[in-house]
């Protein structure tokens, strides 16, 4: 029960408390693209929550395996890098090679989705967590859908934001930077705020 809590528990907060996007502005471009078309969010999702979360495996044995090592935070970057690619890779090769029907869907959001900074912070931040390997797959799995919950939002407001009560100045790229930051400030409030001195 411990083990099926810490994953919930990680999950909701790379959802709503910690989300990458929102939060971080990790992976805005990508959110941007992903949110153009319906079609694309299903494929931006998988993709996503995929490689966060075989990578957050992953990396949960490097940070126990090598944080002893005075010099492990300057290769972390590295390492967390290569592990991406890794999975990104043999993931590729395997769906080219039993797959190729799925190959030829999925290509055009693999690359967009996997090498972008939602997925390289997700590692970060799940690893200055820490925890036990249930914490590292739930905030790697949070972090995928805290990423289709964003990229959502975004596309049921487009049509709305591009209408023309909207003056033109604001339309297209402006308006949807402000209506980012208004969904930012929304979740910024699960994080919690005290104005009391201390």
């Amino acid at each position: 029960m411990n083990v099926f809590l810490s994953f919930v528990s990680a999950a909701l907060l790379a959802v709503f408390v910690q989300n990458s996007v929102l939060e971080r502005a990790l992976g805005v471009n990508v959110l941007l693209y992903a949110s153009r078309k319906k079609e694309h969010l299903p494929g931006f999702f998988f993709a996503i929550t995929y490689v966060t979360t075989i990578s957050s495996a992953i990396v949960c044995g490097l940070d126990r395996l090598l944080s002893g090592w005075e010099y492990y935070a300057a290769v972390m970057p590295i390492l967390y890098i290569t592990v991406v690619s890794m999975v990104y890779i043999l993931t590729l090769v395997v769906i080219w090679w039993f797959f190729p029907r799925l190959f030829r869907s999925l290509k055009k959001y693999v690359h967009l989705s996997v090498f972008n900074c939602s997925v390289i912070g997700a590692l970060f931040l799940g690893g200055q967590l820490g925890g036990d390997l249930p914490s590292y797959l739930g905030y790697g799995f949070g972090t995928g859908v805290g990423f289709l919950v964003a990229a959502y939002l975004l596309y049921i407001a487009r049509d709305r934001l591009y209408s023309p009560l909207v003056p033109a100045a604001f339309r297209g790229f402006p308006i949807m930077t402000v209506y980012v930051g208004i969904l930012s400030l929304a979740l910024y409030a699960f994080t919690g705020y005290s104005t009391a001195a201390r």
